[in-house]
């Protein structure tokens, strides 16, 4: 059947521009300019995907302490005297129970106990166990919750960073950060709404680029990447001999060419590519702003500890998050490597509280003082805990642990989190979980509904299937929420 309206043009297989440009006389057209126009204005205006939230939000941004190899829940949390006084027998196959082991430590022989070589003691109100190796996190425990319930498929580090961060242990999946900047947008267009800083000169587990990515997403959801040194962002700064003035120019042009382009073909990506030179454009401006901390009273670097003028360390990248969390970032995430103690645990462990204990807490006390907490959820742990047997020979306290998947501890505080609580219990082994199991995906449901997205509504159709960040799983975990 024909159409008998004159001027009708069927939009099937049109861009979105192209629409645009045939709606009322070009009027669309001209509409599109002034939002391209916009794009390079710098202002805070917030830009949101979803446009009312699905419940009430609790917080407003993330702040993700990722403890990168997997750090040892009983020298740290999950007190088990039962382990120091059986220390040197063998693990019980009724603790065991027939679950998969490494292959680092699956043909042992032997499989003994390892007690821990820290002294713990309860804190605060809420009467939490904490190591004597994280005495700063000591003094916080009523602003925390403890989870030491937390359990994961994965057994090895490759597939357990990327499902903590992308609930899948298949690379491919957009990132959490890229979930939140899809879903919920920027509140300041001068700053990436996504950030990630890795401690810099760290061994360890390699950490790739993947892991903040964007996925199946557009590209400019992906995490944008602060490094240490005079750039902060790689090749954000103009070369020497180009000023603001020409580089605008040159960015006016570029995009009249990728609009051009997009005009043939249509292809989203073009569209994305526009928006991340704009940001860049806007950044050389926002970055070494934020990046300076010459106007940090003395008191507060002094309360995040003496690496916080050392560009790149973990001290330094949490002055920067709450700097970050100040601006409006959306999601910042802080990956620390160096927690995978197969040997020397006791010395290496201490090195790893020494480099993260201060900093980590002066953040959230920080964050408190300023009234930012209530609306920032700051979060603890790694991709999975450890054996509470010795891989390899035990010699009294000098042993490594393996991976264990079975059950591990992370800690969160504020943007709607109940704190001075622990939730979960694991059994006297800190083998298996007896009480409030909470699968990863459950924590990633949870912290979308802090920021009030309903984890089954935020969805993208990718390859004819809806995807969303809990795949077909997770629940949110209304205990622990305040």
């Amino acid at each position: 059947m024909k159409t008998q309206c004159t001027g009708f043009q069927p939009t099937l297989g049109m861009s979105r521009r192209q629409i645009l440009k045939s709606f009322g006389m070009g009027m669309g057209s001209l509409a599109l300019a002034e939002m391209l126009a916009n794009q390079s204005q710098a202002d805070d205006r917030t830009v949101a995907r979803i446009d009312q939230t699905h419940v009430p939000a609790r917080a407003k941004r993330v702040i993700y302490l990722f403890q990168s190899g997997g750090p040892s829940q009983m020298d740290l949390f999950d007190y088990k005297p039962v382990l120091n006084e059986r220390h040197g027998e063998e693990l019980p196959d009724s603790i065991r129970r027939g679950q998969r082991l490494t292959a680092m430590s699956g043909n042992q022989a032997s499989l003994p106990l390892a007690g821990s070589p820290f002294k713990f003691a309860q804190y605060g109100k809420s009467g939490a166990w904490v190591s004597n190796i994280l005495p700063s996190i000591a003094k916080i425990t009523d602003d925390l919750c403890f989870v030491k319930s937390l359990h994961t498929p994965a057994i090895n580090h490759g597939p357990g960073v990327t499902f903590m961060q992308t609930a899948s242990q298949f690379p491919g999946r957009p990132s959490m950060g890229a979930w939140l900047n899809y879903g919920l947008g920027t509140e300041n267009n001068n700053l990436p709404a996504f950030v990630v800083m890795v401690t810099k000169n760290k061994g360890g587990q390699p950490l790739v680029s993947r892991l903040w990515g964007s996925g199946f997403l557009a590209s400019q959801y992906q995490g944008v990447r602060f490094r240490s040194g005079k750039d902060p962002v790689l090749y954000l700064s103009n070369p020497e001999g180009i000023s603001k003035e020409s580089r605008r120019t040159t960015l006016d042009h570029l995009r009249k060419l990728h609009e051009l382009q997009l005009d043939q073909t249509g292809d989203s990506a073009i569209e994305a590519r526009i928006a991340q030179y704009e940001l860049a454009f806007r950044m050389q401006t926002s970055i070494p702003e934020v990046a300076d901390f010459s106007d940090e009273p003395q008191h507060i670097l002094d309360e995040y500890g003496p690496e916080v003028k050392n560009a790149g360390s973990f001290t330094a990248n949490c002055l920067m998050a709450r700097r970050l969390a100040e601006r409006g970032v959306r999601f910042i995430q802080l990956y620390h490597p160096g927690w995978d103690q197969h040997g020397g645990l006791k010395g290496g462990i201490q090195t790893q509280c020494r480099e993260t204990d201060q900093a980590s807490a002066a953040l959230v006390s920080d964050l408190k003082r300023r009234g930012l907490l209530e609306d920032t959820l700051v979060i603890w742990g790694g991709e999975f805990g450890r054996t509470n047997y010795c891989q390899g020979k035990l010699n009294g306290d000098n042993f490594g642990r393996d991976h264990h998947p079975r059950c591990f501890s992370v800690w969160m505080a504020g943007g709607g989190i109940r704190p001075g609580i622990t939730y979960g219990r694991t059994d006297d082994f800190s083998y298996n979980i007896e009480e409030d199991p909470m699968e990863v995906h459950d924590l990633h449901a949870t912290i979308l509904h802090l920021l009030g997205i309903d984890h089954l509504r935020l969805t993208y159709k990718y390859q004819g299937r809806y995807f969303r960040l809990t795949d077909v799983h997770g629940k949110v975990v209304n205990d622990i929420l305040a």
